[in-house]
C-alpha cells in the first residue's frame, strides 16, 4: 500500500496494481460452450512450461501463452480472439471495481486473532495462564460431542476475499497502473482479479 495526496489536500490510503496489459485468449459462446465468457490471459510464459491443450489454444487466438487465464461473462465491449486489453480501454478514475484475491496466510490462530473472541477479561477467579482461551464449548451429557461449526482455533487466512466497492482514484496507462482506494486481499506480487 502507499498514499496519494486529493485535490482537497487530504492523503488517501491507496494499493497500486499492475492491471495488464491482458489478451483475449478464448472467446466462448452459447452455441459452442453453452454460456456466454470471455477468457483473457496475463502474463506471458514460455513453450516448455504449456501443455498441449493449451498450445493449441494460444495457437488459434493467434497470441503467445499466458500464464494466468480469467473468464469473465459480464462485459461492456465486444472483443475479438488475440485483442489486447490495457487500463484505460476498461477502467476510468473515480468509478468503483471489485477486487478478488487470496488472503495471506496466518497459519493455526487461535480463537482471539481468528473470530475476535474476547479472552477472559479481566483475569479474575484464578484464571492465571488462560486469558485467551476459548472457553466452554457446549452443553453436557447431551449431546456429548460438540456440534460441527463450532467456531474454535485453526488454519487462519488463505481464502478466497472480494472487497467490494473500491473506488479508483487514477489510472496511469502507460504503466498499465490503476490506484485504489484502500487494501486489496493477499500479499505483495500476488495475482487479484477485478472487476467492474
Amino acid at each position: 500500500m502507499t498514499s496519494v495526496f486529493s485535490a482537497d489536500g487530504k492523503n488517501v490510503p491507496c494499493t497500486v496494481i499492475e492491471a495488464g496489459p491482458c489478451v483475449v485468449t478464448q472467446i466462448k459462446t452459447v452455441e459452442t460452450d453453452g454460456y456466454k465468457a470471455v477468457q483473457v490471459g496475463f502474463q506471458e510464459k514460455t513453450e516448455k512450461h504449456t501443455n498441449k491443450a493449451e498450445a493449441g489454444r494460444f495457437k488459434a487466438a493467434g497470441v503467445a501463452p499466458q500464464r494466468h487465464l480469467v473468464e469473465f461473462n459480464e462485459f461492456e465491449q465486444e472483443f475479438k480472439l488475440g485483442d489486447v486489453i490495457t487500463v484505460d480501454t476498461v477502467f476510468e478514475a473515480d468509478t468503483f471495481v471489485d477486487v478478488i484475491g487470496t488472503s495471506k496466510g496466518k497459519g493455526h490462530q487461535g480463537v482471539v486473532k481468528r473470530h475476535g473472541f474476547g479472552g477472559v477479561g479481566q483475569a479474575t477467579h484464578g484464571q492465571h495462564n488462560r486469558l485467551r482461551a476459548p472457553g466452554s464449548l457446549g452443553a453436557s451429557s447431551w449431546p456429548s460431542r460438540v456440534f460441527p461449526g463450532m467456531r474454535m482455533g485453526g488454519r487462519t487466512g488463505g481464502d478466497r476475499v472480494t472487497m467490494q466497492n473500491l473506488q479508483v482514484l487514477k489510472v496511469i496507462p502507460e504503466h498499465n497502473l490503476i490506484l485504489v482506494k484502500g487494501s486489496v486481499p493477499g500479499a505483495k506480487g500476488s495475482i487479484v482479479i477485478i472487476n467492474k
